[in-house]
């Protein structure tokens, strides 16, 4: 997914004075779900649920000041760990200048309409070149699994991981909203979905995502949307 939850550090101060705290409470109240049926899907690579898109030629726009982040499906598909997935393309700038492009694997459970996560390819740019990969993995390679991206029927505090890889991606979200209001450029969107999104790996990083039903993502952090729809080739 976006690098953008790893930019969202806090101060050094509020890490060491929390960090014992978080510890003991994540320890007690966890219930992070990472065990999902997948075997017992028939797992599609094109649709749709209610907030997220998997159609080819789909794509979101969103801005902030200094950055801008398309997501577009692409028609392409790509098998991993032997399930056919859609890939969906994520290119973000920063500063005018091409920061980052990840190629996201997506595959739906026909039935539930949960959408499952296989990993992701990641370049990351400096002066037009490619300078690293971080945060790259493949569901079926090292121990890692899919993870759920978003589920068919959303409920009120759901708690599941988005990525299994252990060292490497393990972000996870809960839900803590179904009736947010986003004010976008885009329009007003209501009835959005709002997650809290971590990772396991440093508990203390979160972001909050919004997501409009019939059109995905709407905000993340101080990205809004600036427009959706299907592009032309």
């Amino acid at each position: 997914m976006s690098k953008r939850l790893f930019r969202n550090i806090f101060t050094a101060v509020v890490i060491l004075v929390s960090s014992a705290a978080f510890s003991v409470t994540e320890t007690k109240t966890s219930t992070w779900q990472e065990e999902f049926d997948i075997a017992g899907c028939n797992m599609v690579n094109t649709g749709r649920n209610q907030y997220f898109i998997m159609e080819p030629g789909f794509q979101l726009v969103l801005e902030e000041e200094d950055t801008k982040l398309h997501i577009t499906v692409l028609d392409e598909t790509k098998t991993i760990d032997g399930v056919v997935t859609r890939v969906i393309e994520e290119k973000e700038w920063e500063n005018g200048k091409l920061f980052e492009i990840s190629r996201n694997y997506f595959a739906m459970c026909e039935k539930t309409k949960d959408i499952f996560y296989f990993g992701e390819d990641v370049d990351y740019y400096e002066k037009g070149k490619v300078v690293k990969h971080d945060g790259a993995w493949l569901a079926g390679v090292d121990g890692n699994r899919a993870g759920l991206i978003m589920p068919g029927t959303p409920k009120l505090d759901m708690k599941y991981y988005q990525e299994i890889a252990p060292g490497v991606a393990m972000d996870r979200a809960e839900i803590v909203s179904l009736d947010e209001t986003c004010k976008t450029p885009a329009g007003t969107f209501s009835k959005c979905l709002k997650i809290k999104e971590g990772t396991s790996l440093n508990i203390v990083e979160t972001e909050y995502k919004y997501y409009a039903p019939g059109i995905g993502l709407v905000a993340d952090e101080d990205l809004r949307l600036i427009k959706h729809g299907f592009i032309k080739d």
